[in-house]
């Protein structure tokens, strides 16, 4: 029997994406033949999306879908373990058929959306892609009377949804377009957290100038930075990235509308990527040999 290299697992790995000591053991069984552990890893389809299952998928894409008549929209992450797994058209076919799914039933409880064919659709895909496949998150944005909803995707990688009340769906969509560059904190000065401006407050009275400044006068300049805090990361006071020379809120409302609330997801965030060292693996499994 040939002896098993660490080159070899590391281009078994390579070339099915598990992990080292699958590889390790799979290319034991076929005598050191890479085609035949292959082959073998194919055929036993449902170890193979079992494994996958504990994987880090933080790659992916996020797709919206919004009624014709601008009354809702719904958007939805979809993660995969690649950047290269997430242009793949049957990973694309299954963002949007999912997207579907939770735009014809509003439905954005991943667990009972995911019930029976659309999970046996979800395996199939990580069989025969490959990679862990995850439905993350969705989000749905309904429109009251007379209000309306935009989106916007950029890159696939980070989407917008905003409700106006009046205006129009373009408007929206343009709105969302800012909101996924600039990633504003809340939509209005009022929206934003009580304790995130308690954590500013407090990081502008640390400051060096505020130091052996009277109380009033801190307070005083304290409150002068919170303004413009306020101003920068409220949605409806930032300049508009179409056009600088007015707000948001102004292009809001020469379009008709208001800005009342924005949903903005980005495939990954707050997800902790596993960094794999692969010779550090090597190592490992040689001092126990």
């Amino acid at each position: 029997m040939a002896a098993i290299s660490a080159s070899m697992v590391k281009e078994l790995r390579e070339r099915t994406a598990l992990g080292m000591m699958e590889c390790k053991k799979a290319l034991t069984e076929a005598g050191g033949d890479i085609e035949l552990a292959i082959e073998n890893l194919r055929k036993n389809s449902g170890l193979k999306a079992s494994k996958k299952a504990g994987r880090v998928a933080a790659e992916g894409a996020i797709v919206i879908k919004v009624a014709d008549d601008s009354s809702y929209g719904v958007m939805v992450e979809i993660n995969s373990e690649t950047d290269f797994v997430a242009r793949d058209d049957n990973f694309k076919a299954f963002t949007n058929l999912i997207a579907d799914r939770v735009f014809a039933t509003k439905n954005t409880d991943i667990a009972s959306l995911m019930e029976g064919e659309l999970e046996d659709t979800r395996g199939q895909l990580v069989q025969k892609i490959g990679e862990n496949i995850s439905v993350r998150r969705a989000a749905i944005v309904e429109a009251p009377a007379g209000g309306v909803v935009g989106g916007y995707v950029h890159g696939g990688r980070i989407a917008a949804l905003t409700l106006l009340t009046g205006g129009t769906g373009d408007a929206a969509r343009d709105i969302s377009m800012h909101v996924a560059a600039v990633n504003p904190v809340c939509a209005r000065p009022s929206d934003m957290p009580q304790e995130q401006m308690d954590s500013e407050k407090a990081i502008i009275l640390a400051q060096p100038d505020m130091a052996g400044k009277p109380a009033e006068i801190a307070e005083k300049m304290s409150l002068g930075r919170l303004k413009k805090y306020l101003a920068e990361n409220s949605l409806t006071e930032q300049p508009f990235v179409k056009d600088p020379n007015q707000t948001v809120a102004e292009f809001a409302k020469a379009a008709g509308g208001e800005v009342i609330s924005f949903v903005r997801m980005e495939v990954g965030e707050g997800i902790e990527k596993e960094e794999v060292d692969f010779a550090a693996e090597v190592r490992e499994q040689v001092s126990r040999a």
